[in-house]
């Protein structure tokens, strides 16, 4: 094999220990020589592995306390030397600088450590990698002559190919290469972060961004089965959404349930009181609240049982027995909730496809940027956290709402945040009645709200009729009118205001602008 690349000298400098002596013991029973220091060196040579301290190839001490370890010609000359140069290799020999031929090397827990609020300026700056990252770079650009290892879960792939071909292969080196630069490129825009942040110099929308990327699991598949998809997390922010929930019961988690978490896990924290949020296709097929939760269930089902079915049930409060019970009638893909007591979650495991999530409540959401990709880019934007003070509402009517109209405004107003645009839903105070979600035209969101509420056997008499945007003609306030709808709440900024309120005035209708939208694409 052309490529294959024997191992004779290994420097080996490391934080986490993990599963180094399973390495080494391999390395050092094919004949190689392990150079390291410091406290990497003092754990090799107590478990009776023969270690050459750098300190005696460089003949150099370590100084200013372990900053200055491996920062010299010795150990980079050998480790950055084209083997296949004869000049190189002569100028190595001219030195006495023996190759090396792989590193292991992985890097101060920075990450980690800036993760603490209260950590300080030079508690940070100390856990700032200079050495490693060096050698690590210098290793994964020579990979066609040397091997970079930089996390201990790569040594059993290594140990495995080092048994077979007592050597390593150019496949497994460009390999390792692509992933040593990968964590250097990660580790340099955690430094860059940390620093921007601690000097007020973070740009939401600068000239350039990283959003660095950790792997949380694979998928079997994204929306459709012949679409390959992964889940990541936002690496340079505490864990966050969906990525804090804990999974306790069923299979993993798909593409789209992740989707619907994510709009489901938003919705249910919008609410102080008790409340349910049924989803589907990160819609709401209904929601609800209500001071017993399993009654908010019951509501919250009532606006369409139809396409609660397969949906996923997102809560604010623990899940007790008596919403377990009801929950198991209909097949669920998903339960998330802040807690489970224990016999809920003996009633719900016995469905053995439901997937059960446990979301903290004092876990951030929109954190971060909101982003959605198109070909070849990314658009960025804030989150829609906008929570406006009704006290800023402005009643554009004649008749002004009543408590129940006011409570049900506030409650509708809050749920169309999270319905996809164009959005039109009926309410009462406590519950959805009907829901038109992403249609094309506002009349034909607030036609099929009205349909919906029909099939449900919901009465609209009296409702509250809430939009996301304005009514761009009078045509939609006279269809909620004819519905049952007494109160309209909206933004307002249409031309055709006017018309608009004068059609509320002559059905006796109450409408309140909020002076702000919320589209959802």
């Amino acid at each position: 094999m052309s490529d294959l690349k024997n191992v004779k000298r290994v420097l080996v400098s490391v934080y986490d220990k993990t599963g180094l002596l399973s390495i080494a013991k391999t390395l050092n029973s094919l004949g190689a020589e392990l150079l390291s220091t410091g406290g990497t060196a003092k754990h090799l040579e107590q478990n009776d592995i023969p270690v050459t301290r750098v300190s005696d190839v460089t003949g150099f001490p370590e100084i200013l306390r372990g900053r200055v370890k491996t920062l010299h010609p010795r150990i980079h000359g050998g480790i950055l030397a084209k083997r296949t140069d004869s000049e190189q290799m002569r100028e190595l020999k001219s030195h006495d600088i023996v190759p090396v031929d792989m590193v292991i090397v992985n890097l101060y827990p920075f990450e980690t450590v800036v993760s603490d609020p209260d950590v300080s300026m030079q508690t940070a700056l100390e856990n700032i990698d200079i050495g490693g990252p060096t050698m690590v770079r210098a290793a994964a650009k020579n990979n066609p002559d040397v091997a970079v290892v930089t996390d201990p879960d790569q040594y059993e792939a290594v140990i495995q190919e080092l048994e077979t071909n007592q050597g390593t292969t150019l496949q497994l080196r460009r390999k390792l290469a692509l992933a040593a630069f990968q964590r250097t490129a990660q580790y340099d825009q955690a430094i860059s972060a940390f620093l921007a942040k601690q000097q007020g110099a973070v740009q939401r929308f600068g000239e350039n961004i990283t959003i660095q990327l950790s792997k949380v699991q694979n998928l079997r598949y994204g929306e459709n089965p012949h679409q390959a998809a992964a889940f990541y997390a936002d690496a340079s922010i505490e864990p966050a959404g969906v990525v804090a929930a804990k999974q306790l019961h069923g299979k993993e988690l798909s593409y789209n349930n992740i989707m619907d978490l994510n709009a489901a896990i938003n919705m249910a924290l919008e609410f102080e009181q008790p409340a349910v949020s049924i989803i589907k296709h990160s819609n709401p097929c209904g929601a609800a609240v209500h001071k017993d939760l399993a009654t908010a269930y019951d509501n919250a089902l009532k606006t369409d049982n139809v396409s609660a079915f397969g949906g996923i049930v997102a809560v604010n409060r623990s899940v007790e027995a008596d919403l377990a019970e009801r929950i198991s009638q209909i097949f669920t893909e998903v339960v998330v909730a802040p807690n489970f007591s224990r016999d809920a979650l003996n009633i719900l495991t016995q469905k053995k496809n439901i997937r059960l999530l446990k979301w903290p409540v004092d876990k951030p959401v929109n954190v971060g940027y909101d982003i959605k990709a198109v070909d070849g880019g990314l658009l960025l934007q804030d989150h829609d956290r906008l929570v406006e003070d009704s006290a800023e509402y402005k009643v554009v009517t004649r008749r002004e709402p009543t408590q129940d109209e006011w409570a049900a405004m506030q409650f509708g107003w809050t749920l169309c945040k999270w319905v996809k645009s164009n959005a039109v839903i009926y309410v009462n105070a406590h519950q959805t009645l009907g829901i038109g979600a992403g249609q094309m035209s506002r009349v034909d969101a607030s036609r099929l709200a009205v349909r919906k509420a029909g099939d449900a056997g919901l009465d609209l008499t009296g409702s509250v009729v809430v939009s996301d945007a304005f009514f761009p003609f009078r045509d939609g306030v006279d269809a909620a009118a004819k519905a049952g709808a007494r109160a309209v709440i909206e933004p307002g900024g249409s031309i055709r205001d006017n018309e608009v309120i004068e059609a509320a005035n002559e059905h006796d209708m109450t409408m309140v602008f909020t002076g702000h939208r919320h589209f959802r694409h």
